[in-house]
């Protein structure tokens, strides 16, 4: 059984949700940065991927319009949220905010 979502990001980490859609050519250029600040941040920190297509109602909660659209979550909490590509070290100071 697949776990639900605001399951998957109750955790006393700082959980990385990116709402993605596989046609989004910026969500493409996003992934070698979100595997750069995985590796980086070894076991400090979750990512979760939603593809928007997939999981229309999960976009419809959180109002994704824009992808992609990155979420921080912390004991199930959106903490913070920004939708378009972003730079490594900014993404990363977002995190570091929050762990």
């Amino acid at each position: 059984m697949k776990k639900k979502f605001i399951n998957s990001v109750d955790s006393e980490l700082p959980v990385l949700v990116n709402f993605y859609a596989t046609w989004c050519t910026s969500c493409k250029f996003l992934v070698p940065i979100l595997q750069q600040v995985l590796t980086e941040m070894g076991n400090n920190l979750e990512l979760i991927e939603i593809d928007v297509e997939e999981q229309p109602s999960l976009a419809k909660k959180y109002k994704v319009r824009t992808m992609p659209t990155l979420f921080i979550f912390k004991n199930k909490e959106p903490l913070w949220r920004h939708s378009g590509m972003i730079e490594k070290a900014v993404l990363k100071a977002a995190i570091n905010e929050y762990s």
